[in-house]
């Protein structure tokens, strides 16, 4: 490396960290981040590239499909803290911030790392849809995967520990037809159900 390139990687090096104290920042006091994050860093562990998982070569829950070009072998815990913050727990169709029970919270986050925010995003939905006394607590709720005052709405109007229930019952059943579809996913079935 020449002395212009040694000069132009450390600057980029500097912007990298500089950016990374700047999301940092975003979080460094969220109680509620860390609770999910560390619960769901436990459920996922370290470095894994079986050919077998759908979600490829995967750390600490990043997998390299969600992520492609990401260099997952050499993702640090604070890079995946960092996404799994504005990715996951701050994303635009959920905006976990907002919910104020923490095991749902929890149970919300969990579920997006696993099964992509959208997916659970419509999982809160349908949910809340079952839960509405057939429209007699709040209107059905549009099934888009955008968690919006709407939805916040009535999330104040049940009880979370329910609601907890029947995501758990959508995210059995979704695993399941995952392991229907493709048999070599039954490998991962019980380490999925510590998540149910």
């Amino acid at each position: 490396m020449n002395i212009r390139e040694q000069i132009a990687w450390e600057e980029q090096e500097l912007w990298r960290e500089s950016q990374r104290k700047k999301e940092l920042g975003m979080y460094v006091n969220n109680e509620k981040f860390f609770y999910c994050f560390e619960k769901v860093v436990g459920f996922e562990g370290g470095y894994v590239n079986d050919s077998v998982d759908r979600g490829g070569e995967t750390k600490y829950g990043i997998s390299k499909r969600a992520f492609p070009y990401l260099d997952i072998a050499n993702l640090t815990l604070d890079d995946a803290q960092a996404i799994y913050y504005k990715k996951y727990y701050a994303s635009a169709f959920m905006n976990l911030e907002k919910i104020e029970d923490k095991d749902l919270c929890l149970e919300l986050f969990e579920s997006a790392v696993l099964m992509g925010v959208k997916t659970v995003a419509q999982n809160l939905q349908k949910a809340l849809n079952y839960m509405n006394d057939n429209g007699r607590l709040y209107d059905d709720l549009r099934v888009d995967g955008w968690i919006g005052e709407k939805s916040f709405k009535a999330l104040k109007k049940v009880n979370p520990k329910l609601v907890i229930k029947v995501l758990n019952g959508l995210q059995f059943n979704r695993l399941v037809k995952i392991v229907e579809r493709n048999k070599e996913q039954e490998r991962f079935f019980k380490g999925w159900l510590k998540r149910v």
